[in-house]
C-alpha cells in the first residue's frame, strides 16, 4: 500500500536515518520501535506527508487514505462531543443533504414525463444506492459505539468538548480517525490518555476492523496484542522483523550478539593491519605490502552495534523504618465536588508490604482518593495513616516540584546516599539521561524528561510507603523494567495508579476498581481482575450493572471491604481462557497463511509482467490456484475471527 524507498532525514551533521526502504502492506500491524530520539515520530510524520525527507520518497497509491494521531495536536472547543465526532462523516453528511434535496425536488415537481425528471430520478437512485452501500444510515450508532468504547458515557455525548480535559479531547480525535476508516492508521502513543478498558477496546478494534496499522507505543501488552511485525530504528537504519514485539526482543538479542562477535573480529583485523603498517612502514622491501594493508584499512566499513539496553541494571530502594501493620485504613470515606459525588462508602485497609493497584476509567476517583490519603483535599469519613509511615508520592504534576537551577546529575546527587552515588550515571542512563543529557539544567527539560527525573529522585528516597500516580507515562520499556524490578524488591507498601497491564502484571497482589462512585476490592493480579469481569472490553461500570452483588469481609483493622463475588469458578474461567487462546492461535495461523500467499501472489505478478513469462502456463496455473486458496483462507479467517469475538463476549 505504501512504499518507502531510500529514505534519508538530516537535522544536523549526522543523519537521523538513511537508506531506509520498506513496504506497508494491507493488514500489516506494525510496531515502530527504537530508543527516544531515534526518529519514530519523525517517520510517522513523513509517512503521512506532514514532513519531507532529505532524500528518498514515499509512494502512496491514488485513493489510499491515511489517518494520523500525533502525540500533541491542536484541539477544537466549539462543538459537542458527538458533533465533533460527526466530522469524520463530513462527506457522508454532504451526500445525505444532497439526497434530501433531490428527494424534496421529487416530491414538489409534477413533470413526471419530462427527461429532466427522469434524470433526477436516476441521480437520486444512484446516490441513494451509494449511500446505503457505505452503511451511512448506521453511522450515528457507529459514532456512539466508538465513543463509548473509548470511555465516554452516553450522557457525555451532548456535552461541549470544552468541558473535557486535554486527554479526553484526544480520545475524541482518536474516535474521529477510527470512524473515518482510513486505509492506513498511524498512531503515536495512542494509549497515553486511555484507561485499561479503553485500551482493550482499541486493541479489539485494531485487530478486527483496521486495515493497516503503524503505531508507536511503550505499552508492551498493547503492541504485543495488536502487532504482527516490528520495525526497529537503530543506528540510523530500519531493521524489519516480521514478528510481534516479544519475539522481536529475542531476535534483537541474538542479532546484537552476532554484531558484537563481528565487531570484535573486525577490531582484531584492524589492529593486525595497523600493527603490520607500523612495523614495516619504513622498510623498502615491504613497501608494496604496507600500501596494500593501508588500502585494505581504508576500505573497511565500521560495523555498528545496536545501542546497549540498560534494562538489566538493578536498582534498590534505600533502607527505611518499619511502618505499622496497616499503613492505610479507610472507613466510609466520601468525596463530593459540589453536587457531583466522586465516591462514597469507601472502606478498605492496606497491609504493610502489600502492592496494590488502583484501576478504573479516568474521572472515577483514583487520583482523588490518593489526594485524600495525602491530606491534600478535604473529605468525609475516617482515613488513618499508620504508625511510622513515610510516604513517597509521585504525582502526575510531580515534575513541577524540581529545582530548575540544578542540572540533572546534581538533582540526583543531592538525594543519593552511600554506594548509590557511585552508580548515578548508570541510573541516569537507564532512565534515558545518559551522556551529555546528565548535564542539562532542569529548566530546559521537557515535561516527560522532568517526570522521569522526579521518578529517579523518588526511587532514591528512604520511604516505606510508595504512592505512584501514572508512573510509566513518560518511560520507555527498559526504564519501566528497571522501575518494576525496584518496586518488586521494595520491602515497603505501594499503591500504583496505572493503566499499564504489563507493568502491573506480577507486581500487584490486589486490585481496587473505581467505578460508579464505589471502590471494589479484587484479590489477585491485574489479569485475574480482568478475567473476573464479564467482558474485558467493557467498562467496570457496565459489569457492575450486570452483577451488583457484593460480599462483605472483615480484616484485622475491623474495616469492611466490598468485594465482587466471582461470576464463574476458577476452573471454568481457566477452561474458557484456554479456548480463547486456541482460537487466537487459529486466527494467527490463518493470518500468517494469508500473508505468505499475498507475498507469493505479488512475486508471481511481478514475474508474469515480464514479456518472456507472460505465456508460462505453469506460473499462470500457480497464480490462479494461489488466488483461489487466498480467497478461501480469507473467508476462513473471517469465520474464525467472528468465532473468537463471540467467545470473548460470552460470560
Amino acid at each position: 500500500m505504501i512504499s518507502v524507498e531510500s529514505l534519508k532525514v538530516e537535522f544536523g551533521v549526522k543523519p537521523l536515518f538513511s537508506g531506509v526502504s520498506f513496504v506497508i502492506n494491507e493488514r500489516d500491524r506494525i510496531a515502530l520501535v527504537g530508543k527516544n530520539g531515534a526518529g519514530k515520530s519523525t517517520m510517522l510524520k513523513i509517512l503521512c506527508g506532514m514532513q519531507k525527507p532529505t532524500e528518498g520518497q514515499v509512494a502512496v497509491p491514488n485513493g489510499c487514505t491515511i489517518g494520523y494521531l500525533p502525540q500533541v495536536m491542536i484541539l477544537q472547543d466549539d462543538t459537542t462531543v458527538k458533533e465533533e465526532a460527526q466530522k469524520a462523516f463530513a462527506d457522508i453528511r454532504k451526500m445525505a443533504a444532497k439526497i434530501d434535496e433531490m428527494n424534496r425536488q421529487l416530491a414538489e415537481r409534477t413533470d413526471y414525463e419530462s427527461e429532466e425528471y427522469a434524470e433526477l430520478v436516476e441521480r437520486f437512485t444512484s446516490e441513494h444506492d451509494r449511500y446505503m452501500m457505505m452503511g451511512a444510515d448506521n453511522y450515528e450508532a457507529e459514532i456512539e459505539r466508538t465513543l463509548v468504547g473509548l470511555g465516554f458515557k452516553r450522557t457525555d455525548l451532548d456535552r461541549p468538548t470544552s468541558e473535557f480535559s486535554g486527554g479526553w479531547r484526544m480520545r475524541i480525535e482518536l474516535a474521529k480517525i477510527l470512524l473515518s476508516k482510513p486505509d492506513v492508521l498511524l498512531l503515536d502513543e495512542p494509549t497515553n490518555h486511555l484507561d485499561i478498558q479503553s485500551i482493550q477496546w482499541l486493541e479489539q478494534f485494531l485487530m478486527q476492523s483496521a486495515k493497516a496499522v503503524v503505531l508507536v507505543s511503550h505499552d508492551r501488552a498493547f503492541i504485543n496484542n495488536v502487532t504482527n511485525r516490528t520495525l526497529e530504528i537503530s543506528c540510523g537504519k530500519v531493521i524489519d522483523y516480521r514478528v510481534k514485539y516479544n519475539e522481536y526482543v529475542e531476535l534483537r538479542k541474538e542479532r546484537r550478539e552476532q554484531q558484537m562477535r563481528a565487531y570484535e573480529n573486525q577490531q582484531k583485523e584492524i589492529a593486525d593491519l595497523r600493527d603490520f603498517i607500523e612495523r614495516f612502514r619504513y622498510k623498502p622491501t615491504k613497501a608494496v605490502q604496507v600500501q596494500s594493508r593501508i588500502k585494505q584499512l581504508e576500505k573497511i566499513v565500521p560495523i555498528e552495534v545496536d545501542e546497549v539496553d540498560n534494562s538489566a541494571m538493578h536498582l534498590k530502594f534505600p533502607p527505611c523504618l518499619r511502618s505499622g501493620d496497616f499503613p492505610i485504613i479507610c472507613e466510609d470515606v466520601r468525596k463530593d465536588y459540589g453536587e457531583h459525588n466522586v465516591f462514597k462508602n469507601v472502606s478498605l485497609s492496606i497491609k504493610r508490604g502489600e502492592k496494590v493497584a488502583f484501576v478504573g476509567r479516568n474521572g472515577e476517583g483514583k487520583s482523588t482518593l490518593v489526594k485524600c490519603i495525602m491530606n491534600e483535599i478535604p473529605f468525609e469519613g475516617s482515613l488513618k495513616v499508620g504508625h511510622n509511615v513515610q510516604i513517597g508520592y509521585f504525582a502526575q504534576n510531580e515534575a513541577q516540584m524540581l529545582d530548575e537551577s540544578l542540572t540533572v546529575f546534581d538533582t540526583i546527587d543531592r538525594v543519593a546516599k552511600g554506594e548509590v552515588r557511585l552508580k548515578i550515571n548508570d541510573i541516569l542512563g537507564a532512565f534515558m539521561f545518559g551522556g551529555e543529557a546528565s548535564e542539562k539544567r532542569v529548566k530546559v527539560l521537557s515535561g516527560g524528561e522532568r517526570s522521569r527525573l522526579a521518578m529517579i529522585r523518588l526511587l532514591l528516597s528512604p520511604v516505606n510507603f510508595l504512592i505512584l500516580d501514572e508512573p510509566t507515562n513518560h518511560l520507555d520499556m527498559p526504564s519501566k523494567d528497571v522501575l518494576k524490578e525496584a518496586i518488586k524488591a521494595f520491602d515497603g507498601t505501594a499503591i500504583i495508579v496505572s493503566h499499564d497491564r504489563e507493568f502491573l502484571d506480577g507486581l500487584v497482589s490486589k486490585v481496587y476498581e473505581f467505578a460508579d462512585g464505589k471502590v471494589r476490592e479484587h484479590i489477585g493480579g491485574i489479569y485475574d481482575y480482568l478475567a473476573s469481569i464479564d467482558d474485558p472490553s467493557v467498562a467496570p461500570s457496565q459489569s457492575a450493572e450486570k452483577s451488583p452483588v457484593t460480599a462483605t469481609t472483615s480484616n484485622k483493622g475491623n474495616t469492611n471491604v466490598q468485594a465482587d463475588v466471582p461470576k464463574e469458578s476458577y476452573a471454568e474461567r481457566k477452561e474458557r481462557m484456554k479456548k480463547v487462546s486456541r482460537a487466537e492461535k487459529a486466527v494467527k495461523e490463518s493470518e500468517n497463511k494469508i500473508e505468505k500467499m499475498e507475498a507469493r501472489l505479488k512475486e508471481l505478478d511481478e514475474i508474469l509482467c515480464k514479456p518472456e513469462n507472460a505465456s508460462d502456463m505453469k506460473l499462470i496455473t500457480e497464480y490462479t490456484s494461489t488466488k483461489r486458496a487466498l480467497d478461501e483462507e480469507v473467508e476462513k479467517w473471517e469465520t474464525l475471527s467472528m468465532q473468537l469475538e463471540e467467545m470473548k463476549s460470552e460470560k
